[in-house]
């Protein structure tokens, strides 16, 4: 660890402190130190500066603006509005944290062991030790850099039916522009659409007419594709990810086993136990590793609205992305949008509430390919054999007379009940029943609107 007070000695935290410390720097990133605090935290920190004398740098004077001595930058808003404090502008690059007496020997002898699971997120990692604890966090020390060893590499297949019933697409994030490195899948079909976010790029391949050229699996009488997502260098190899495969839908209406999966609200969990400055939820991951252990008995998923709780933290994307690729790499994870992904004022959501943290649906709608329209309107229609689905989206108008609502009307007034006999309306909002106080202080049981509106189309 490389102590930032070597710096500015002179601010140096250490008087409160009941002992002197000591730092070490070492290949296994740990730290030495006398310390009986039980407010030290480890956190782990994208490196977006170009040296840890900047991070450093940085912590000296954001300690100095809480103290007054320093006028707070001009990029950082201070509007209630946004609800930004000097500790989200402190740790905007933080991603995850341990309390440093995690680790039973911290407390007594100020040295400890802390493990962290990083994943690949197209940048470099660091682990920085804070002090003073969440109130007032102040920097003490930053670690050597930790690299992946390609860090651009394709990471997190997810697949998702396409527009048609014979159509599957398959979206990954890489750190590769499409101007140094053509991205493609293997089995041949062309990556179409990139969308870019930071700290990586967002492709999209489509495989089409995807029965006649394969062998049936006598077993299941389904065909199994095998892929894998790639990117070809300006010099001519290849940096592949890794190897998977799904199966291809059945056509509207033929006669077979389906079988579905269908949730929402589940967001991400840590899986190293660490924790996180907003939202998280560990109960995902029982979800996820109960799914992914009956996965050879799921044809497709359907996740309804709230997918991450990220709200603007968008490592959390990557995370959660990482977290179902064991799922989404084999069977369509299909989503919906919901008020944490879409909602923000001003912003054409419909609810003129703060939920989404500003992303405003940009970061779901890019990360996660669905079959819609327009994927800023996030109603859309897929056949999947004996099923017809009709996904709407409470997150914006959908009462009558509204594009939506003349949707969901089409939607449901065009299949054909007698080979397609399960339609399948799904959408964030509660429009059956719900005893969530949210309604049942307001005298409700659902969203009003969405009832009285839909209900016209039952």
């Amino acid at each position: 660890m490389d102590n930032c007070y070597t710096l500015h000695p002179e601010l140096a935290p250490w008087n409160k402190k009941k002992k002197s410390k000591s730092y070490s720097n070492d290949s296994s990133n740990s730290v030495e130190s006398d310390s009986d605090s039980e407010l030290d935290m480890m956190n782990v920190i994208f490196m977006a500066l170009d040296n840890v004398d900047e991070v450093c740098e940085q912590a000296i004077q954001e300690m100095l603006r809480k103290q007054g001595r320093l006028p707070l930058p001009p990029s950082l808003p201070t509007t209630s509005s946004l609800t930004t404090t000097s500790l989200d502008y402190f740790l905007d690059m933080s991603h995850e944290f341990r309390w440093a007496n995690y680790s039973s020997d911290y407390v007594s002898s100020g040295k400890g062991s802390l493990k962290f699971q990083l994943i690949n997120q197209s940048e470099d990692f660091a682990i920085a030790l804070f002090t003073v604890g969440m109130s007032k966090p102040v920097l003490v020390a930053v670690s050597n850099t930790i690299s992946f060893i390609n860090p651009k590499a394709p990471v997190y297949p997810r697949l998702a039916l396409g527009k048609s019933w014979n159509e599957m697409t398959v979206t990954w994030t890489s750190g590769y522009d499409i101007s140094e490195a053509v991205p493609f899948v293997e089995w041949g079909a062309p990556a179409r659409t990139v969308g870019w976010r930071d700290p990586g790029h967002i492709h999209t391949g489509f495989f089409n007419e995807l029965w006649p050229n394969k062998m049936y699996d006598l077993l299941t009488f389904f065909l199994w594709y095998y892929y894998k997502v790639g990117h070809e260098l300006s010099n001519g190899s290849i940096v592949w990810g890794k190897p998977s495969s799904f199966k291809a839908p059945p056509f509207p209406g033929q006669n077979s086993l389906q079988r579905l999966v269908i949730f929402g609200d589940m967001g991400k969990g840590e899986r190293d136990g660490s924790n996180e400055y907003y939202s998280t939820q560990p109960g995902s991951l029982n979800t996820t590793d109960t799914i992914t252990k009956d996965l050879d008995n799921i044809d497709a998923v359907f996740h309804i609205g709230d997918i991450t709780y990220a709200n603007g933290y968008l490592s959390e994307w990557d995370q959660f992305s990482a977290q179902i690729e064991p799922i989404s790499s084999r069977v369509p994870y299909m989503l919906d949008s919901g008020n944490h992904e879409r909602d923000w004022p001003d912003s054409g959501s419909f609810y003129d509430v703060q939920d989404s943290g500003g992303e405003c649906g940009v970061v779901s709608e890019t990360m996660f390919y669905v079959p819609a329209e327009n994927r800023a309107k996030y109603w859309y229609a897929v056949d999947y054999g004996m099923f017809r689905f009709c996904i709407g989206d409470t997150e914006h108008d959908w009462r009558q007379g509204s594009e939506q609502h003349k949707f969901l009307e089409k939607c449901f007034a065009s299949v054909d009940r007698k080979h397609q006999p399960w339609l399948i309306f799904a959408a964030h909002r509660v429009v059956g029943y719900s005893s969530s106080p949210d309604y049942i202080d307001e005298g409700l049981s659902g969203e009003p609107m969405g009832r009285e509106s839909l209900q016209l189309l039952w």
